[in-house]
């Protein structure tokens, strides 16, 4: 875990001090796209005072207007000499390719200077105006629309390239993370997997030792006694074999679900039968409301009933002292809701999340009072999910679980209302 947190904090440093350096060159390129263009209004503006010089007619209009207003600091132009100095700036702006809106003036010094002096540019017009010494001001509304049309592409690329690395460290940061999840679990398994099958092979080597001491079994009860301890075992060893390669080939799809008309209230009734007798065996109680009044689903019979059989099967096992079950079916127009509720240990807030997770098991420390490989739930939740429904868990540590199922009703199936079925 320290490598771990060392590499996501000397990551997220190398990302902040990126960050930094990229805040850093985007005022550094601000400064420099503003250099640019007081450097483009002036080109743009001399190249305009040269070319109006060429053009005796309106140089003698302007001299005209700048004479004839002798109030005022700006020259009133005609139409045509407005138009003429226009088109100048027109042509020359879009020469220098300087996108930005513009509007200009012609004034006698001295002039008072406006609220927007930054985004004037001054050129003295003492070549053809020299007796008002006029000056041709060439204003802009807002530099920051210039400097902002130069910068977006490499600004909007910069950033979008910011938070893709960012989305890809925090995505690898996750998957880090999940796989050391994962490799705690296959611990906890590989533990779990140990302890499971120890008690089955002791059992079979004891019981093979005694068979092997033939001399000495002179009862032929005893053979078969120990003949059925091995059988016995044996078949707890492949059943959980079996559960974990019926678990795998499940995930990569290889066992087909076989979808039949199904029956929840017929089918919970035939697991009962089997749980009734644990239950009694420990003095318990099972509290059975079949109360749904539609209750016919399209399903695998087989994985439905060994999801309901595992379901029942932890609550029993995790029940501390006495055994208090309920199992309930509720319905509405479209769904079926199959609740099995128990009064058991529960479970602790912070594993709730995880214990659909392969292999996780609610740590217990050293003690493996409680056999399984942490398959279960996650057998239970993948069969919901291959029949379109989904499963929640509300549970409080010391006060039990309650698991709810809920499935899609059969789409054709004829809305016949059931007896409640109230068992106790």
């Amino acid at each position: 875990m320290k490598r771990t947190y060392s590499f996501i904090a000397f990551s997220s440093l190398a990302l902040l001090t990126i960050l930094i350096i990229q805040i850093n060159w985007v005022f550094q390129m601000a400064t420099i796209k503003e250099k640019l263009f007081s450097e483009k209004a002036d080109i743009v503006l001399a190249k305009t005072v040269a070319a109006l010089y060429n053009d005796q007619e309106t140089c003698q209009k302007i001299e005209a207007s700048a004479a004839e207003n002798t109030t005022g600091t700006i020259t009133q132009l005609g139409v045509v000499e407005s138009q003429v100095i226009d088109s100048l700036f027109a042509h020359y702006m879009a020469f220098y390719d300087f996108n930005i809106d513009y509007s200009f003036v012609i004034s006698k010094p001295p002039n008072k200077a406006p609220d927007y002096l930054n985004y004037i540019y001054n050129k003295n017009l003492e070549g053809f105006t020299p007796k008002n010494q006029l000056e041709l001001k060439l204003i802009f509304a807002d530099k920051k629309q210039f400097i902002w049309a130069e910068m977006s592409p490499l600004f909007i690329t910069s950033i979008l390239l910011i938070l893709l690395v960012l989305i890809l460290f925090w995505r690898t940061t996750l998957s880090l993370l999940k796989e050391k999840r994962i490799s705690e679990h296959t611990t906890d398994f590989l533990n779990n997997m140990t302890h499971e099958f120890k008690t089955p092979i002791t059992n079979i080597a004891l019981a093979s030792k005694m068979l092997g001491k033939s001399s000495k079994l002179s009862k032929k009860e005893k053979i078969q006694h120990y003949a059925e301890i091995i059988s016995e075992e044996n078949q707890k060893l492949a059943l959980q074999v079996e559960q974990m390669l019926g678990m795998s080939a499940l995930e990569r799809g290889e066992i087909p679900l076989q979808k039949t008309t199904l029956d929840m209230h017929s089918i919970i009734q035939q697991i009962i039968k089997s749980a009734q007798l644990q239950v009694e065996a420990k003095q318990g109680n099972l509290n059975l409301q079949l109360t749904a009044k539609q209750a016919v689903i399209l399903g695998d019979k087989i994985h439905l009933s060994n999801m309901l059989c595992s379901l029942i099967d932890n609550a029993i096992k995790y029940s501390a002292q006495k055994i208090d079950l309920s199992i309930q079916t509720t319905s509405t127009a479209q769904h079926l809701s199959i609740i099995v509720a128990d009064k058991g240990i529960g479970i602790d807030p912070k594993y709730q999340k995880k214990v659909f997770d392969k292999f996780f098991r609610v740590p217990t420390g050293n003690v493996h009072n409680v056999k399984g490989f942490g398959l279960g739930l996650t057998y239970i939740q993948s069969i919901v999910k291959r029949h379109n429904g989904r499963i929640t868990l509300k549970s409080q540590k010391g006060q039990g679980t309650v698991f709810c199922i809920i499935l899609p009703l059969h789409p054709i199936q004829v809305n016949q209302l059931q007896s409640p079925v109230i068992v106790n």
